[in-house]
C-alpha cells in the first residue's frame, strides 16, 4: 500500500481540499481490510508549511472501471495488483452498502443501519456528477451514499442533524438509512459516510429560481407576479420547510439564550476591510448596523448554518433541506453551535439576491435593474411569509436582528468574492449599500 502514488493521484481529485498548498507527500496511516478484497485507507496528507490535511477512501484491486471513469478512479499500482478507487466500481460500492445493512464492525469500523431500514443492496450504483468536498453513489432511485473524503475529528453534524430530523419524522429531509463511523485512536468520533433517501424526480433551488428570474426578464412587458415561471408560490413552500426544520430541532435539540454575536460580526467586518477595499467607505455604516443590535440575549438553537438555495431540493411532495455540514472551512465545533434561525433565514434571503443578480452581472439596463429588485423583494416576502405562517413567528418582527444578519453574510460574500470571484463583487457590495441605507429593508 505504500508504494501506491497517493502524492500523485490525491492533487488531481475534485474533492481535494490543498489545491492552494504545497503537498510534501501523502501517507497511508491506517489501513482496514474489508470482506471481498475492499480496503478501507486514512491517508495523511503533509504540506510545507501550516496542518497535516486527512482523507480517506475505499480502495478496490484488478476492478473492472469503465473507462470515462478510470482517469479519477485508478490510483496506480502494487506489485502485480492496479489500485482503484472503489466508489467508483458498482460492485464494491454495492458491498459497502451490504456492510452498512448488516450493521457489520471491522477493527473499529462502525457500519451503522438506522432502525427498522433495509438497504436497497443490489441495485444498481453510480458515483454522481456534481463538483463536490464529497463524492456521492447514487443507487438507483433509492438511496444515495455520501462518502466524507475530508475527515475532521469529531461529531459531524450533516450526519448528526439528519440523524436527529429523520428520526423525529421530519418531512422535510431526505430520511436518513444509515452510516459509516469510527474513533480516532485518542477516542473522538470520526464520520465517514452516510446514506439517505434518493430524492427522486427532484430539482435544485438555484435552478429553479434562476429560471424564474430569467423568464421575467425575456418579457419585458410583465411584471414578476404576471410571469408564467413566478416563482413566489414555491418561496411561500420552502420558508414553511425551513421553519418545520427549525422547530423540529428546536424540540428535539433544545433552544438557549445567548448573546447577540455583534462582537464577531464586529471583527469579520474588520478583516474583510483589509481584504476588500471598497467596504472601507461603508464600515462605518456597517458597524452602526451590528451595534444597534447590542448584546441582549437572543434565543439559539442548533441550524443547517449554510443555507442558500443551492442546498434545497423540490421533490413532487416537498421542499427538502440537504448537506448541514455548515459553513465550509469552519472547525467542526464551531458549525455545531448554536445561533439563531435568523441566520438561516437571512442566508435564504441573501440567496435569492444572487439568484436574480448573477443573471446581470454585465448588464447595466435599468428596467432590468428595476425587474430584479422586484424579483427578489416578492420572493423574500413569499418566503417570510411561509415562514411565518408555519413558525407561528415572522423573522421580520425581529427587523434589526436579521438585518444584522444579512449584513454580516453580505460582508462575507464579498470577501470570498474578491477572493475567488471578482466578476461577482458587485453583488454583494450592492446589497449592502441598500441594506446601509435603508432602514425598511428585513421590516414589513
Amino acid at each position: 500500500m505504500t508504494s501506491l502514488p497517493f502524492t500523485v493521484w490525491l492533487p488531481h481529485q475534485r474533492w481535494y481540499a490543498g489545491r492552494h498548498r504545497e503537498l510534501t507527500h501523502v501517507d497511508p496511516v491506517l489501513v482496514t481490510h474489508l470482506p471481498d478484497g475492499l480496503d478501507h485507507v486514512l491517508l495523511d496528507a503533509h504540506f510545507a508549511e501550516g496542518p497535516t490535511e486527512h482523507y480517506q477512501l475505499f480502495v478496490g484491486w484488478n476492478l473492472d472501471v469503465a473507462a470515462e471513469l478510470s482517469a479519477a478512479a485508478l490510483i496506480g499500482a502494487d506489485g502485480d495488483r492496479t489500485a482503484s478507487d472503489a466508489l467508483y466500481d458498482e460492485r464494491s460500492a454495492q458491498r459497502i452498502l451490504a456492510l452498512i445493512d448488516t450493521g457489520a464492525v471491522i477493527d473499529g469500523i462502525r457500519f451503522v443501519p438506522e432502525p427498522g431500514v433495509a438497504l436497497p443492496v443490489d441495485t444498481p450504483a453510480r458515483i454522481g456528477g456534481a463538483e463536490q468536498s464529497n463524492t456521492s453513489v447514487i443507487f438507483d432511485a433509492a438511496a444515495i451514499l455520501k462518502v466524507f473524503r475530508k475527515i475532521s475529528p469529531g461529531i459531524n453534524p450533516d450526519l448528526e442533524l439528519n440523524r436527529v430530523l429523520a428520526r423525529a419524522g421530519c418531512p422535510n429531509v431526505a430520511r436518513l438509512l444509515g452510516a459509516i463511523e469510527s474513533d480516532t485512536p485518542d477516542g473522538e468520533h470520526l464520520a465517514l459516510a452516510m446514506v439517505t433517501e434518493y430524492a427522486q424526480n427532484s430539482a435544485e433551488g438555484w435552478a429553479m429560481a434562476t429560471t424564474s428570474a430569467r423568464d421575467l426578464f425575456a418579457e419585458h412587458d410583465l411584471n414578476a407576479d404576471e410571469v408564467g415561471g413566478d416563482f413566489a408560490s414555491e418561496s411561500a413552500r420552502l420558508g414553511e420547510a425551513v421553519a418545520h426544520v427549525h422547530r423540529t430541532l428546536a424540540e428535539q435539540l433544545g433552544t438557549q439564550l445567548d448573546p447577540a454575536p455583534t462582537a464577531n460580526m464586529l471583527e469579520r467586518l474588520d478583516a474583510a476591510v483589509g481584504i476588500v477595499p471598497e467596504l472601507a467607505g461603508l464600515a462605518a455604516d456597517i458597524s452602526a448596523t451590528f451595534r444597534t443590535v447590542g448584546e441582549q440575549p437572543i434565543t439559539t438553537q442548533r441550524i443547517h448554518g449554510d443555507l442558500h438555495l443551492g442546498q434545497v431540493l423540490r421533490t413532487p411532495e416537498s421542499w427538502l433541506l440537504i448537506d448541514f455540514e455548515g459553513e465550509p472551512g469552519t472547525p467542526v465545533d464551531e458549525r455545531r453551535k448554536p445561533d439563531s434561525a435568523l441566520r438561516d433565514v437571512a442566508a435564504m434571503l441573501r440567496s435569492y439576491e444572487y439568484a436574480a443578480y448573477q443573471l446581470l452581472l454585465t448588464e447595466d439596463d435599468e428596467d432590468l435593474q428595476r425587474r430584479a429588485r422586484q424579483w427578489v423583494d416578492r420572493n423574500r416576502d413569499a418566503f417570510c411569509d411561509g415562514y411565518a405562517a408555519a413558525a407561528g413567528y415572522d423573522p421580520r418582527d425581529d427587523g434589526a436582528l436579521l438585518r444584522a444578519y444579512e449584513l454580516d453574510k453580505a460582508v462575507y460574500e464579498a470577501t470570498y468574492e474578491a477572493r475567488y470571484r471578482p466578476g461577482w463583487l458587485r453583488i454583494p457590495l450592492q446589497s449592502i449599500e441598500r441594506m446601509v441605507n435603508r432602514s425598511d429593508l428585513t421590516t414589513r
